[in-house]
């Protein structure tokens, strides 16, 4: 019996119970009929992911012919009762320093890995390129993995390359998705592209497959992100379609794709059918909503990412007037634009606004701290002990970055972690976790946490 890819091996005529300590279990149940001889025949096998809070028993009968040679009893039980999570330090204040001093460019956008272990690092450029290099500090030279500048507009200041998100099955397939803006007419477009063979920091710039293209009418609230989730389907962020105040009402309007986040299966993309739309989205069947819409109300999603612990999706939404301010996201959620901005009425002139059925935020911060929030990331990796849970963000204008922790409910800890002179456009993450901060001063920084 193979439980979560460890076999479990037992005597003839046995029977034993283990027990589990995970939220996530596959079982991969194979019964046999034993012929004479070393000859084995497998006649069942079935496998079945279980996700669970609760206590679930799986048994698993080995046979032959109808006398049970082995049974293996496997025990889920509820993971925080028996494996708590490990209580952090107390947040500190740190600093800011320049994580590759070699590196120097223009319009950073994002930064990421291909999860192929291959502990190389790809940066996005606003005008149209992506660049790949080795995760080393010491670093001082990059390559070209693509660049696709002339199908690329990014003449506004919220235009271009915005987004990358390498397939989960890279390291099989080769593939990659990037989201830009581009012209005649004004639309965003989510791509996929393939890595040559001959060359792994190489991508082919004539293997593009449009999987979406959505029409924007004006040129700021691109949104951007592209995520993969943990459930395999790709998340994309778009805004609400600019100018000011939402002056068509995409945030609120289900039949339009902008001011949402969305959740689209690309899995088994082609020329004849570019993506699918997933079951157990909240507004597939409903003839007069976009069935590709996972949450909506949003204003300009600036960066949002799953905590590899929990699945909480996280985002922090650019603010109009007033207020800046980060969600966690949920299937169907409603995040108030423009009725709302922030925990307030839009405009601030409107005193009763009926919020009814909208998702409040988890924190929010008026524009004496900065004037565009960009999101981060919850931090789970290992250098940074005291960030360990905490979800790390970041404003554009005032260089600040805040950490805070939230139980669910409310948050239990917030600090202002650095207030730095830095433009801080996004974060980044390496495969090991750990983050790094581009700035449009043209570097690429890492937290580090103060001596005691």
């Amino acid at each position: 019996v193979t439980i979560n890819g460890v076999s479990v091996t037992q005597d003839r005529g046995t029977t034993t119970t283990t027990e589990i300590l995970t939220e996530r279990i596959t079982v991969t149940e194979r019964i046999f009929i034993i012929g004479e001889g070393e000859n084995v025949t497998q006649v069942l096998r079935e496998e079945k992911t279980v996700t669970t809070t609760v206590l679930l028993t799986t048994t698993v009968a080995i046979r032959e012919e109808t006398t049970v040679l082995l049974t293996t009893t496997v025990t889920v039980r509820e993971t925080l009762d028996k494996v708590p999570e490990p209580q952090p330090r107390p947040l500190q204040q740190m600093s800011a320093g320049v994580a590759f001093p070699n590196l120097f460019f223009d319009r950073m956008v994002y930064l990421t890995h291909s999860g192929d272990g291959t502990n190389r690092l790809f940066l996005v450029l606003q005008p149209g390129q992506i660049l790949v290099f080795q995760n080393v500090n010491t670093t001082d030279s990059t390559g070209v993995f693509l660049d696709i500048r002339e199908r690329v507009d990014d003449s506004g200041n919220e235009e271009g390359l915005l987004g990358l998100a390498f397939d989960p099955d890279y390291a099989e397939n080769g593939y990659f998705y990037v989201y830009y803006t581009a012209s005649s007419p004004s639309r965003s477009t989510l791509s996929r592209f393939s890595v040559t063979t001959a060359n792994v920091d190489l991508a082919d710039p004539n293997s593009e497959l449009v999987i979406l293209e959505v029409e924007q009418p004006f040129s700021n609230h691109n949104g951007g992100q592209l995520l993969f989730g943990p459930d395999g389907y790709l998340y994309l962020g778009l805004g609400d379609g600019g100018a000011g105040g939402d002056p068509q009402g995409n945030g609120q309007d289900r039949s339009s794709l902008l001011g949402s986040i969305l959740r689209i299966d690309v899995s088994s993309s082609s020329i004849e059918e570019r993506y699918k739309i997933p079951d157990d989205n909240p507004f597939v069947g409903i003839s007069e909503f976009r069935g590709e819409i996972w949450a909506y109300g949003l204003r300009n999603p600036w960066r949002f990412s799953f905590d590899e612990l929990t699945g909480e999706l996280w985002v922090g939404d650019v603010g109009q007037d007033l207020f800046e301010e980060v969600d966690i996201i949920i299937g169907g959620g409603n995040y108030g634009w423009n009725l709302m901005e922030g925990f307030h009425c839009f405009p601030l002139a409107v005193t009763d606004c009926n919020q009814q059925g909208l998702e409040q935020p988890v924190i929010e911060y008026g524009h004496g701290e900065g004037c565009s929030i960009t999101g981060g990331y919850v931090y789970r990796a290992e250098r940074l002990d005291s960030l360990y849970g905490a979800y790390v963000y970041a404003d554009f204008c005032s260089g600040k970055v805040w950490a805070l922790r939230y139980d669910g409910s409310a948050v239990t800890e917030h600090l202002e972690l650095v207030d730095s002179p830095l433009q801080i456009s996004s974060f980044g993450e390496d495969e090991q976790g750990e983050l790094y901060i581009l700035s449009f001063d043209g570097q690429i920084y890492a937290l580090h946490q103060k001596a005691v």
